[in-house]
């Protein structure tokens, strides 16, 4: 009887559990609830086995050590400096000979990474604070290898500030114009496709300042009309709207013409260096070397399958080929950034093999040695350790979905730094003795641990055990991944969230997720999955309302090497659609599935796919989200499109395979969602296919957000937005 009742109150305690767990909220997701604690702000200083981190919310800047993750001391502190007063700031710049800092406060967003703020330079010792300029707001600040000068841009002009001289501010090009010039800054579509801000750099020895010079005069202006709105409300245009005009060059259109110049500090002498390009090439980086005659100039051609690096003397002006890269179709944009130029060698990735792996080549541009063997891509770069030719980088060797932090040793032995199946990140002190780990699974919130340059653990800082036990209290289910043959002979991987309480007698709705883009990944074993991300919490509430959510990479994504990810080339759309609608077939194969209630969505190019995959001609899909799509080719941006498409002139059929104009093949109940002040997919595309649906006499919804951009977010926006997705699927799926 004794054990009959401790059977019995086991028994009711698990019913009572299991009906305990709490249902997630749309806000609290969109509210960041189910956010993991990061570990963020890591700033290695160089050549040591410390970093620099902000404290206490934008207060202080202080010292760590890598081993051991405790304070060193404090390099800034708000309450402590002389001269000028602030009471909080949000990033701050080292000096490269750690005496002083640039503190940066009032940052306000531009584009995707760039941004004006008001920077304040910071003197360790003396606790001196003091403005950079007080003409107003600066842009990229850049200092001079030997901590004496700083470079920054003003309304598209560049400015020096000399410390020695009290800092005394000259101004170094008088010709920049909005909409017009634009020295030391990318213009939008370089930004946005190249992934970078700062367009400038001083030579060794900080007597030569370099820059790139956009002239965007002859490029098409697009231009956003802006309303009173709220959160934030502009006032301004309370009564009669206003508009937001930049040039964006559209596929085939006119770009920048990009040019590079370089100012002797001393003489005051301008110089435009001589560099080999085409009149519709790009220059997406300019670095500087360890010689002062030397800054590394890349260039690259208009079809993007042919990188160059230069090296270039800023007095002579005089350049000469170091490396040429000729890419199959074209240069993987993720090699851009990966690009290091050490003291004598050039670090150079590329998938000519097939797979992305690294080159290392002599400052002459002789071939030294390749990083890199098997048949798996290299992800990141950390670093190259000059001093004994170790190579830190992130890699993919034991299946595409999970990363691994890995070091090739000079003599070509390569080691796994990390172990444990799943997601792992690094970043590497300064002197490469030891390394932050982050680790996390599909099911696992983030762990941050501390290494040694061996990969021995040391010591755990974070592992998001509060986040562990909500999860759990809110029932969130297992991410199951998934493999399936496509008819076409294709083998697609997924992961699947079944609801709570799955049983495998019934027959339930889906609603498959992607985003589909060239080299994305979303079919991933980390916590970064989920069509939010968040460990997928989203995709947990629509699991909890009674949905299977399913994720497939179809072709054209990344870490299956080349040729899975270039296949989609001149033909974007085509493929990627079909393996949508592939999957979807799969699918409605199962026991489990209701084959007639299969929805799909996306955000972006995963918006686009939505479309494609809906208009494909097998009518799978009975509903679906479009979230800010392109709708066009020819409506997006150059750089991007032309880089898996050339231009409409060359590629006509592919860019006609769209879908306005599959327009008359939509089938499906259709939901579109579109920022009005979307700078990068603008809604012009969302206007066109609607026309397009009306005039093929097909239903549909469209829901338009005031004045946000291509993430739509703000206010109660993100909350609204989701509501809208999940009642879309709700009402057509059930």
């Amino acid at each position: 009887m004794i054990k009959m009742a401790v059977m019995c109150a086991a028994l009711f305690m698990a019913v009572s559990t299991a009906g305990a767990q709490e249902k997630i909220g749309l806000k609290q997701i969109a509210d960041g609830e189910f956010n993991a604690q990061a570990i963020s702000g890591i700033d290695p200083i160089k050549g040591t086995d410390q970093y620099a981190q902000i404290k206490d919310g934008g207060k202080q800047v202080v010292r760590c050590s890598f081993k051991t993750g405790e304070e060193t001391g404090v390099l800034f502190d708000v309450n402590n400096t002389q001269g000028e007063k602030i009471s909080k700031f949000s990033d701050y710049l080292l000096s490269p000979d750690g005496t002083r800092m640039l503190i940066c406060t009032n940052k306000r967003p531009i584009y995707r990474r760039s941004y004006k703020a008001d920077f304040y330079i910071y003197t360790i010792k003396s606790h001196k604070l003091e403005k950079l300029s007080a003409e107003g707001s600066e842009q990229i600040p850049t200092w001079s290898p030997d901590g004496q000068q700083i470079a920054f841009v003003r309304d598209n002009n560049i400015y020096l500030v000399k410390l020695l001289y009290d800092n005394a501010i000259s101004q170094v090009t008088t010709d920049g114009k909005f909409n017009a010039i634009i020295n030391g800054l990318p213009d939008w579509v370089n930004e946005e496709e190249f992934g970078f801000n700062r367009a400038l750099t001083f030579n060794a020895d900080g007597t030569m300042l370099c820059w790139i010079k956009y002239d965007e005069s002859k490029v098409k202006t697009y231009s956003l009309q802006l309303f009173k709105g709220e959160s934030p409300a502009k006032e301004e245009y309370s009564i009669y709207p206003g508009e937001y005009s930049y040039k964006y060059p559209k596929a085939g259109e006119d770009n920048s013409k990009v040019s590079v110049w370089s100012y002797d500090i001393k003489s005051r002498k301008t110089r435009q260096l001589n560099i080999p390009l085409a009149d519709d090439g790009y220059i997406p980086r300019i670095k500087a070397t360890t010689d002062p005659n030397r800054i590394i100039v890349y260039t690259m051609n208009r079809h993007q399958d042919e990188l160059n690096l230069y090296g270039v003397d800023p007095r002579s002006t005089v350049s000469h080929l170091i490396i040429r890269e000729a890419a199959k179709n074209y240069v993987q944009e993720n090699a851009m950034d990966a690009i290091i130029i050490g003291k004598e060698h050039i670090l150079l990735p590329s998938d000519r093999d097939g797979f992305m792996h690294l080159y290392i080549y002599n400052m002459g541009g002789q071939l030294q040695r390749k990083v890199g063997d098997g048949n798996y891509d290299i992800l990141q770069v950390y670093g190259y350790d000059e001093q004994n030719g170790d190579v830190f980088y992130q890699a993919a060797p034991l299946n595409p979905h999970d990363r691994q932090i890995m070091v090739t040793h000079k003599n070509g032995r390569t080691e796994r730094l990390t172990h444990q199946e799943g997601w792992n990140s690094a970043i590497f002190s300064g002197d490469y003795q030891y390394f932050v780990n982050t680790w996390s699974d599909a099911n696992t919130p983030y762990v941050y641990t501390i290494c040694n340059r061996q990969g021995k653990t040391l010591s755990t800082r974070l592992d998001n055990s509060k986040l562990k036990d909500k999860i759990q209290q809110y029932g969130f289910t297992k991410k199951e991944m998934f493999s399936f043959t496509t008819s076409e002979g294709v083998k697609l991987d997924g992961w699947m969230v079944k609801p709570t309480n799955f049983d495998p007698s019934k027959k339930y709705p889906v609603i498959m997720f992607q985003y589909s883009g060239p080299g994305s990944q979303e079919v991933v074993n980390s916590w970064q999955i989920g069509s939010m991300g968040n460990g997928g919490a989203f995709d947990m509430y629509l699991a909890q309302q009674g949905f299977i959510v399913v994720c497939v990479d179809g072709r054209g994504t990344g870490a299956r090497g080349a040729d899975f990810e270039k296949t989609i080339y001149l033909t974007m759309g085509e493929k990627e659609s079909k393996d949508q609608v592939e999957t979807a077939l799969y699918l409605g194969s199962l026991p489990y599935v209701d084959k007639d209630n299969i929805g799909i969505w996306g955000w972006s190019f995963g918006g686009f796919n939505t479309l494609m995959s809906m208009s494909e001609g097998r009518k799978v899909f009975k509903a679906g989200v479009a979230v800010a799509p392109p709708t066009n080719w020819r409506y997006y941006d150059s750089i991007y499109t032309e880089r898996y498409m050339r231009t409409p002139k060359e590629n006509a059929e592919g860019y006609n395979d769209n879908p306005i104009a599959r327009a008359k093949q939509l089938s499906g109940a259709l939901l579109i969602v579109h920022g009005t002040a979307d700078d990068n997919v603008h809604p012009q595309n969302t206007f066109e296919y609607a026309e397009a649906l009306v005039q093929a006499d097909k239903d549909f919804q469209e829901n338009y957000y005031t004045n946000r951009n291509h993430s739509i977010f703000g206010g109660n926006t993100r909350n609204h937005l989701l509501r809208q997705i999940a009642q879309w699927f709700e009402n057509h799926l059930k």
